[in-house]
């Protein structure tokens, strides 16, 4: 089978065959693995001296081009592949000085030009007829090399990579904390993490490929010293070559071939060295450099008077110092006429106070922050959490679950470090006013029994920030044993983030500002901005929208159903100027999405009535014209209100029932009014606001 596919012609099948092979070929990861293998294949097959001299110019070139690379490019990130170059280069120099050691020891016999004639020329260039001149400057070279450049670079590439890792957790934070206040978006901040993170893998990369360049220049010094010493041994044991023209004819080959490998080798170091340098300055290196060295003309004079002192002390040569003092000079007057200004323009910047001098303006103090956590010392960790939600990642998803909750999306929450707070503790602040405060303890988690009884584990027993239960804080270790028990265990993230939603959520009505209304009403369907432009301003105005939406929110009803809220207002606004009137006609509009975002497990709504003895008292209770009712109710009565309440609702939750409590519509608000001030979380509806179709369960009576 092997001889007819040999023998076969090739057809139609054979020839698209031998193109998809050389398509294969041309494709950058095949070219690379086919380059690595040659290498591997220099270091075991010998090569002719001609294909030597190839390969030595594509090394020498590409060395100039990963030079030039390095000059121009403006930053060091631009050129993320020098740490493989790197190693490719070195591993190519090295499979060159293995092939051309074989052809010196082995043709050394039939002169100079036995290992190519790039080698002899750089032999004979840098010989100048005198080996052993040769041997030293070429060993001072590679001194300069080895002692100079690539300890420099490989000493600047490891502190970059230590300073670089050490600041990643800043810099991370600061990425998070931009992103999770909406000054950047979600893709700059993934851009940014990307480049922070190719920034850590290059300097920690060019760490380790810097000892690259220095083991090359310690192999170049070994291999001179065995091609001399073998090649004369050889040269005079097996070809009888006088030990002279021995000596002379290896050195020069010797010298040339380590001359061809270093020349490279110093070029590529160099490269290295202005990479890592760079790593703090902008632009390519003539543009950083020009702007940092000569643009200031007080210098360059400087270096002009010097230049000329120097030219008039005796013996000095006069034309180099003149020739320099004189461009010096030139160039520094030349930025003093770049810097003139007018008289006029002089006496005004003089009459102006200086730049170090000026203040931030008082106005910009008048800016507040409408949410935002401090953090003490030791709670930065929860920004970069790597084992578990980061605190970020919380935030972020809690907005998106308040906006599709509540209707309307919550002002960006700002993060930063407060060094006066306890070293675990933070604190929230709503339009910076402290709303909360509490300490996590980090690396432990945090029970609680949903029965509201002490967690019977050891630990430090505490109160839940956000609702003020008993909870302890156990260790990690325990955690199997807690949920065995069944209690509720949550990490220190997510005790933080669940006290920030019941702060958000009894914040909300001041939250909703005037041009979040706006916003609100601009992002309605192009089918509903004919309602908007109906109802306003000609029927009621934005502000009365905004304190509407706002009563609304205060009690945690839900305003994404923004359009059914218009249409309730603007079917009340023409017969009433009352918000309170206005809210109770929107809350009967909204009667389904009441009943079904307050129903039971089973489906029902749980009800607690106001008897008719209550219902005439609170009627009876209210004074005062028209929509300006008031209550007036006398504080016994208003005792044996609260306390009826309490023990009414004790007793539904005994059942597991969250009851909502059930009024007419007359004196819901004044109820409510009073509820809120100590049971804030327990819904007051109407009668009006049952809609027909919701299933109802009464559990008990006021």
């Amino acid at each position: 089978m092997a001889d007819i596919g040999l023998s076969a012609p090739i057809g139609g099948n054979g020839r698209a065959n031998l193109r998809e092979l050389g398509s294969w070929v041309l494709r950058g990861e095949v070219a690379l693995a086919v380059g690595v293998i040659g290498i591997v294949v220099l270091l075991i097959v010998p090569i002719p001296a001609f294909m030597l001299d190839l390969l030595l110019a594509m090394s020498l070139l590409s060395a100039v081009l990963i030079l030039m690379t390095s000059l121009i490019i403006k930053r060091p990130l631009e050129f993320t592949a020098f740490p493989t170059v790197l190693l490719v280069t070195t591993l190519f120099r090295l499979g060159l000085n293995l092939a051309s050691t074989r052809l010196i020891l082995g043709h050394g016999q039939e002169g100079a030009s036995g290992a190519g004639h790039i080698i002899q020329a750089f032999g004979q260039l840098m010989m100048q007829g005198n080996y052993v001149i040769g041997v030293i400057v070429f060993a001072i070279l590679v001194i300069v090399n080895f002692v100079v450049v690539t300890k420099g670079s490989g000493r600047i590439a490891e502190v970059a990579a230590r300073f670089t890792l050490d600041a990643m957790p800043r810099k991370q934070m600061a990425i998070d904390a931009d992103l999770s206040s909406g000054l950047i978006d979600q893709d700059t901040a993934k851009l940014r993490r990307k480049e922070l993170e190719q920034e850590s893998t290059f300097f920690g990369a060019m760490d380790g490929a810097s000892k690259f360049v220095r083991g090359d220049a310690v192999a170049g010094l070994i291999i001179v010293g065995i091609n001399i010493v073998g090649g004369i041994l050889i040269g005079v044991i097996q070809h009888h070559i006088p030990i002279g023209q021995a000596a002379s004819t290896y050195t020069i080959m010797t010298i040339g071939d380590g001359l061809v490998s270093q020349v490279p080798a110093l070029i590529i170091s160099i490269a290295a060295g202005f990479l890592v340098s760079k790593s703090g300055v902008e632009g390519s290196a003539d543009k950083a450099l020009v702007a940092q060295l000569a643009m200031n003309p007080i210098s360059l004079g400087m270096v002009s008077a010097a230049a000329g002192i120097i030219a008039l002390i005796p013996g000095m040569p006069l034309i180099p110092f003149v020739a320099l003092s004189g461009a010096t000079g030139y160039l520094a007057w030349r930025r003093t006429q770049n810097l003139k200004v007018t008289p006029a323009q002089s006496m005004l910047d003089a009459a102006a106070p200086p730049a170090e001098d000026v203040e931030e303006p008082i106005s910009a103090s008048l800016a507040i922050d409408d949410v935002k956590i401090e953090l003490g010392y030791g709670l930065l960790t929860l920004i970069n959490d790597l084992e578990g939600r980061r605190l970020t990642d919380q935030i972020k998803a809690l907005r998106k679950t308040l906006a599709s909750e509540f209707g309307f999306i919550m002002p960006p929450v700002r993060i930063l470090d407060n060094m006066r707070l306890a070293n675990q503790g933070y604190a929230i602040r709503i339009k910076e006013m402290e709303s909360g405060a509490g300490e996590v303890r980090l690396g432990s988690l945090m029970a609680m029994d949903p029965r509201g009884g002490q967690v019977e584990l050891p630990g430090e027993h505490v109160r839940e920030p956000a609702f003020g239960l008993p909870a302890t804080w156990i260790d990690d270790s325990l955690r199997e044993e807690a949920t065995f028990r069944g209690y509720t265990i949550v990490d220190p993230a997510t005790v933080l983030t669940t006290h920030l939603t019941e702060i958000l959520k009894e914040n909300m009505a001041d939250l909703l500002s005037y041009s979040e209304v706006q916003k609100l009403l601009k992002e309605l369907p192009p089918e509903q901005k004919k309602l908007v432009d109906d109802l306003i301003p000609g029927v009621a105005t934005a502000a009365t929208v905004q304190r509407i939406l706002q009563a609304l929110l205060r009690e945690r009803v839900s305003i994404r159903d923004l359009p059914a809220i218009l249409e309730g207002i603007g079917e009340a606004a023409p017969h009433t100027t009352s918000i309170t009137n206005l809210v109770e006609q929107v809350r009967t509009r909204l009667a389904r999405q009441l009943c079904w975002s307050n129903r039971g497990d089973d489906g029902a709504l749980p009800l607690i009535t106001l008897s008719g003895e209550w219902e005439q008292a609170f009627n009876e209770a209210l004074v005062g014209p028209g929509d300006d009712k008031q209550l007036a109710l006398a504080p016994s009565r208003l005792q044996e209100f609260i306390k009826g309440v309490r023990e009414a609702f004790e007793r539904a939750a005994l059942n597991g029932d969250a009851a909502v409590l059930l009024t007419s519509p007359a004196i819901r608000p004044y109820v409510r009014s009073i509820i809120e001030r100590f049971r804030g979380q327990t819904v007051v509806m109407s009668q009006n606001e049952i809609h027909p179709k919701a299933r109802l369960k009464t559990v008990g009576m006021v």
